[in-house]
């Protein structure tokens, strides 16, 4: 191990004790060799803060040890299901109230950016900040012509920090794979490495103003959500400048309830807007913990989300969502073999795995919470549930997934908190029906024809030259000696093939022509498909000849 990643791991320890943590270090196998050199230490008892609640303490300690931690607070703060209320609330803090650094200094990063003053890119510039997060901070502004917006800025010395504890997450999952049996199933290098992509893509702000680009799109005209509208004139990779969202903030239930929103409503616009990005879009936000929702109530009776902070964003590979979803249909419709043949088909078991008693175990998991809302269902127990059968069955990780699995636990979280009689089921279940009707539908098989249509068309152009190769292929060899056959009978030989291959050809262009017509037309395809039967019904003569 490298001494930088050791005395990373010293620092932790030392920040834990510090914070009157000492549950965590004692729990913690990979300390033991170390953590009565600590403990014993003069300077650890002497820093050792004594007041403060213990939920309180692990906040600070987490603010203190740096983003990818206070990350992880806010991941695990969305499930007071999962946590004492007392660590929830402390951790709740979060996501909203990380420590802001000083606002003279985001001045003087973001004038380095751009290279000008602050003045002569604002109308107006607040150095106070807006909210605060773990890798950036945002800053109200006004631009010249009056539109508010905010700024947003990454915290100074960002990238060091990030890569020094990804070094040491690196280290550790090395480790888990080498010394651990459950490290092959688990595959941590591989969690950690999709970790890695995923947070230092934070670091570029122009990402992240793409990805609300994208994500806006998507959503044109759409009731569920408003995302802002980026300035692009004043994005840097380290300054972000989008449209300022006023709006209730989703954790504050007492102002929703106030200003009289639908409630039962809102809750169902959550899992429809989840699913829909996942499935429709295969897009999808995911860092949807409450700091970065808000509810536009204008309308109380149809309130709609407004989003922000769109540096973490997910896709699926196709195969990866069409399984997600066939997983998703059977667990809806109780069809337990289903779940287990598609575990099966997707390799994410192995092989030799019995599809029987997978079957049966997936049933007792499932079978207890179906028809009941979110507050009589304990996910911390299924998710132990859940746990034990994937270690039965040799059941690998997915890293691919990592980011779906935390945005669908932050959604339900937040479903849990808004509205707990939400039945997630019965508001998903339509969503993903529809979904998987469109992809078999003919409307879909034709606009997956015209996306592919240049690359047809390219395959087509150079069908006439294959088939003539191949015709060429399957022609007799010459005879070794002189040929003795009747001159006319062989003309007729010639003439023959001769025809032979001008139907192929034809049928060949016949064909390329229909797939043009289709591609090209937005209405009246039946020349199209017309041209494409007489190409297929030409090219069969020329071959049966």
């Amino acid at each position: 191990m490298k001494p930088r990643v050791l005395l990373r791991l010293l620092e932790i320890q030392r920040v834990l004790l510090r914070h009157r943590l000492d549950d965590y270090v004692r729990a913690t196998h990979l300390y033991r060799p170390l953590r009565f050199l600590l403990v014993l230490s003069p300077t650890v008892w002497l820093e050792r803060r004594r007041g403060g609640a213990r939920g309180e303490r692990l906040r600070l300690a987490l603010e203190e040890l740096g983003p990818i931690f206070v990350k992880f607070g806010q991941a695990v703060s969305t499930r007071r299901d999962l946590l004492p209320p007392d660590i929830a609330d402390e951790l709740a803090k979060l996501q909203d109230r990380v420590p802001p650094f000083d606002g003279a200094v985001a001045r003087q990063l973001i004038e380095a950016s751009y290279g000008r003053p602050v003045t002569d890119m604002f109308a107006s510039f607040d150095e106070t900040p807006l909210a605060a997060a773990s890798i950036a901070q945002v800053h109200p502004a006004r631009l010249p012509d009056g539109r508010e917006v905010v700024v947003k800025v990454l915290r100074p010395g960002m990238r060091a920090v990030i890569e020094r504890d990804l070094e040491v997450l690196h280290a550790l999952a090395d480790l888990t794979a080498r010394y651990w049996r459950e490290g092959r199933r688990l595959r941590p290098r591989e969690l950690v490495d999709e970790y890695q992509k995923t947070v230092l893509d934070e670091l570029d702000l122009m990402r992240e103003a793409a990805n609300a680009s994208q994500l806006k799109r998507n959503f044109a005209g759409s009731d569920l959500l408003y995302v802002p509208e980026v300035h692009w004139d004043w994005c840097r990779t380290d300054v972000m400048v989008m449209e300022r969202i006023h709006g209730v903030p989703i954790s504050d239930l007492a102002a929703l309830k106030a200003a009289g929103t639908n409630i039962p409503r809102l809750a169902e616009n959550g899992v429809r807007i989840f699913f829909t990005q996942v499935f429709r879009h295969n897009f999808f936000h995911a860092d949807m913990h409450p700091g970065n929702i808000f509810v536009i109530v204008d309308d109380p009776q149809r309130p709609r989300y407004a989003a922000v902070d769109f540096g973490i964003v997910g896709t699926l590979d196709p195969r990866d969502q069409h399984y997600l979803a066939e997983n998703f249909l059977a667990v809806f419709d109780r069809d337990y073999r289903r779940v287990a043949q598609l575990h099966l088909e997707s390799g994410w078991v192995p092989s030799d795995a019995r599809i029987d008693e997978m079957e049966s175990a997936v049933r007792t998991v499932l079978e207890p919470i179906f028809d009941r809302p979110l507050k009589d269902i304990s996910f911390g127990r299924i998710l132990l549930r859940l746990f034990e059968i994937s270690r039965r069955f040799d059941m690998q990780i997915q890293p691919q997934l990592l980011l779906l699995q935390k945005t669908l636990l932050n959604v339900e979280g937040l479903g849990r908190e808004l509205y707990p009689e939400l039945d997630i089921w019965s508001t998903a279940s339509p969503i993903l029906r529809e979904w998987m009707r469109e992809r078999v539908s003919l409307g879909a098989l034709w606009r997956s024809v015209r996306s592919h249509a240049p690359e047809i068309l390219e395959a087509l152009r150079g069908l006439p030259a294959l088939l003539a190769a191949q015709l060429r292929r399957g022609a007799p060899p010459a005879p070794s000696a002189p040929p003795a056959a009747d001159l006319a009978q062989l003309r007729e030989e010639l003439k023959a093939e001769g025809r032979r291959r001008d139907l192929v050809t034809v049928g060949a262009a016949l064909l390329l022509g229909g797939f043009v017509w289709l591609a090209v037309s937005g209405a009246h395809t039946a020349a199209g498909w017309a041209l494409i039967a007489a190409g297929v019904v030409a090219a069969l003569a020329g071959f049966g000849r």
